[in-house]
Order: C-alpha cells, then sequence, then structure tokens
C-alpha cells in the first residue's frame, strides 16, 4: 500500500474545507457584522506503518502514519466601525450580540445593526425576524412617529416616547457559536447568554465585517498551488505503481 496516496487525498480534503471557508468569505465580505470563517489544518496520528528490512534506512522498523486534518472556526475579531447616518443603523462597540427572534421562536444572534422596519412597525433585521428586547419582546416603532433615537445603552424613543432597550447579549466563549446563514449565530447548549447591561452602541454607524478580501484572494492562490502540487503527487504515484505491476508482469 502506498501511504503517501493516502496522505495526499487526505491533504485535498483539507484543502477544499479551507477553500469551502474563503469562499463563503469572499462572498460574504460586503455584510455588516460578518464573522470571518478560519480553518486550521493539522497533522492527526492514525495508526502506523511499517518500513520493512530491506528498504533504504535500515531495519525494518515502524513509523506513525500522519494524515492532514481541517478544523472550522470563527475569527470574532472586531470590524471597522463607518457612518452611515441611516437612524435605524446601530453598531456595538463592545462585546456582545443583538438578538433577534427566529421564525421556531428562538433566538439567534448577530452583529449586523442595520436593522429596518416593517409595515407593522415591527423593528427586524435585514432578512426581516423581530429585533428583541431586553425584556424578550419586538421592539415596535410607532408609524408617523419620527425617526426613533438610540442611545449608548440601548434606549429606543421616538420624541419623549420610550419604544424599549436593545437586548445585547455576550457569550462566556464566544467560540461555542454555531454560525448559520445571514451572518447569524445560534447558541450552544454549553454557553448561556448574558445580557450587557451597559452596552456601548452608536447611532447612524455599522460595523462592517472583519474579512480582508485582499488576504482572502491570496489564501486562494495558495489553495490553488497547493491542491495542484498534492494532485501531482498523487499522479506521480499512480504511474510508479502502474510501471511496476507492468515489469512484474
Amino acid at each position: 500500500m502506498n501511504i503517501g496516496i493516502y496522505q495526499n487525498a487526505a491533504s485535498l480534503s483539507a484543502l477544499e474545507r479551507w477553500q469551502d471557508a474563503v469562499t463563503q468569505n469572499i462572498s460574504s465580505s460586503q455584510i455588516p457584522g460578518y464573522r470571518e470563517r478560519t480553518v486550521n489544518v493539522s497533522g492527526q496520528d492514525n495508526g502506523q506503518f511499517t518500513i520493512a528490512a530491506d528498504a533504504p534506512g535500515g531495519p525494518e522498523s515502524s513509523q506513525p502514519a500522519s494524515f492532514p486534518t481541517a478544523a472550522g472556526g470563527v475569527n470574532f475579531t472586531s470590524g471597522e466601525t463607518k457612518r452611515t447616518g441611516r437612524p435605524l443603523d446601530v453598531a456595538i462597540q463592545s462585546a456582545g450580540f443583538f438578538q433577534v427572534q427566529m421564525p421556531d421562536g428562538s433566538s439567534a444572534y448577530t452583529r449586523n445593526g442595520g436593522f429596518g422596519v416593517r409595515t407593522d412597525g415591527t423593528l427586524v433585521d435585514s432578512s426581516n425576524h423581530p429585533i428583541l428586547s431586553d425584556s424578550g419582546s419586538a421592539l415596535v416603532i410607532a408609524p408617523g412617529g419620527g425617526d426613533p433615537t438610540i442611545t449608548q445603552d440601548g434606549m429606543i424613543s421616538q420624541g419623549t416616547t420610550p419604544i424599549g432597550r436593545l437586548a445585547v447579549q455576550s457569550f462566556a466563549n464566544p467560540r461555542t457559536l454555531v454560525p448559520i446563514s445571514g451572518g447569524l449565530f445560534v447558541s450552544s447548549s454549553t454557553d448561556t447568554p448574558t445580557t450587557v447591561t451597559h452596552p456601548d452602541l452608536i447611532q447612524g454607524f455599522l460595523e462592517s465585517s472583519n474579512v480582508s478580501p485582499l488576504f482572502e484572494m491570496v489564501s486562494m492562490v495558495q489553495i490553488s498551488r497547493a491542491y495542484e502540487a498534492n494532485q501531482k503527487v498523487i499522479s506521480n504515484a499512480d504511474q510508479q505503481t502502474q510501471k511496476t505491476m507492468d515489469a512484474l508482469g
């Protein structure tokens, strides 16, 4: 058995996963608050293989069979804050996530503060999910009541009428959050969110994604070259095997 072929095949699999993450980062780089998807490639021992006594290198011995493996993750560093001037745009300048209500009634979390309003006045995110208050209810903007004012601690009001306070939730370990579509995250069963009592919010601004398109394009070139190199090694090994079989008749 040529173990090198299997090792190179495992490398191709890891590179494909890395490429998927890079592709997603590039396509989502313009989504406010999006968090870069990362892939860590490392070696994983998977048994041993034996080197025959008559092989170059001396007496028979065993060597660990190490195969490349890829593990996905999320980079939670903050993105750049940019002014938009829209009264329903809000950026979080501290730790934490806005809380939204999913269609099944569960909660999801996002850094995308580009909000809008339904015809019934419900404050929603870019995917039309209701934005929740710190009391767990949907926030409703009064039609014709003028542009809302959002304070640094998340209090929303129209004129002198209070609407409610934006729920901003933090997690002891954000890496336990599970990414889903639209730049949203859902909480795992191992980490319960905690309400941020004094969030540092700024109205009329949005947090950009933390993706560098240039860096992702460089990664794509590296992936392509590594993929070609591994394919070439597999092709050469296959040709050598075929030559050996032909010689043995």
